[in-house]
């Protein structure tokens, strides 16, 4: 398997770090490191979903992980979900530290169709995002949240899932049509929850990303 990677697992919305246990375990028996965040008041992060006034509000615990790296520390990132948006102001902020994003059947904006583009594409995205604070729309319709100096330097893998019923297939084939994508990987017969449905087939899905560019 090579040497050991480090993987940073973001999870989706409504969900939490639990959700990649199965992956968790089959990376560290792999011999590698996984980490799986719980971001702001998912899981067991301790906040509550009315303390989460700002897209930065929910976001913290990923960069608070990330700026806590050693500077020369590289990381390949994976959301799944709404956790793709997540994995790109990431990239944006910590280009540095992160060898490639993985986005597991997520959305994915680029530096030429910016996250609010997404959001106006998808009226599925934009009802998961109106929290009860009304949350993240506005925020993420701002112009120039990624650039291609920072955030396109990143390389970066989309995993199609073929079988998906939450963000359909041909959704996915558009947001790759519409971003610079390294490379595109499919797991067939995967369904929107792919670390439950596939865990095996979306492990050696990192383990083949992780040797080719990590």
């Amino acid at each position: 398997m090579g040497s050991m990677k480090h993987f940073v697992l973001v999870h989706g919305a409504c969900h939490g770090a639990w959700c990649w246990h199965k992956l968790v375990t089959l990376l560290k028996l792999a011999g590698h490191k996984a980490t799986a965040l719980d971001l702001g008041a998912s899981g067991i992060n301790p906040k509550r979903i009315d303390e989460i006034v700002s897209i930065s509000d929910y976001l913290q615990p990923l960069m608070e992980f990330l700026a806590s790296l050693p500077q020369e520390e590289k990381v390949i990132l994976a959301g799944h979900s709404f956790g793709g948006f997540c994995v790109s102001l990431a990239m944006e902020r910590f280009p540095g530290n992160i060898s490639v994003a993985v986005f597991v059947t997520a959305f994915m904006p680029s530096f030429t169709n910016q996250p609010g583009a997404i959001v106006q594409e998808d009226l599925t995205l934009a009802t998961m995002l109106v929290r009860p604070t009304g949350l993240f729309i506005e925020e993420l319709s701002k112009e120039s949240l990624l650039s291609e100096e920072k955030f396109g330097s990143v390389s970066w893998v989309y995993v199609v899932c073929e079988k998906d019923k939450v963000i359909k297939e041909d959704y996915q084939r558009w947001m790759i049509d519409n971003s610079p994508v390294n490379e595109v990987k499919v797991i067939t017969d995967a369904d929107h929850m792919p670390m439950f449905s596939k865990p095996l087939e979306l492990f050696l899905c990192f383990i083949e990303i992780a040797e080719r560019y990590a």
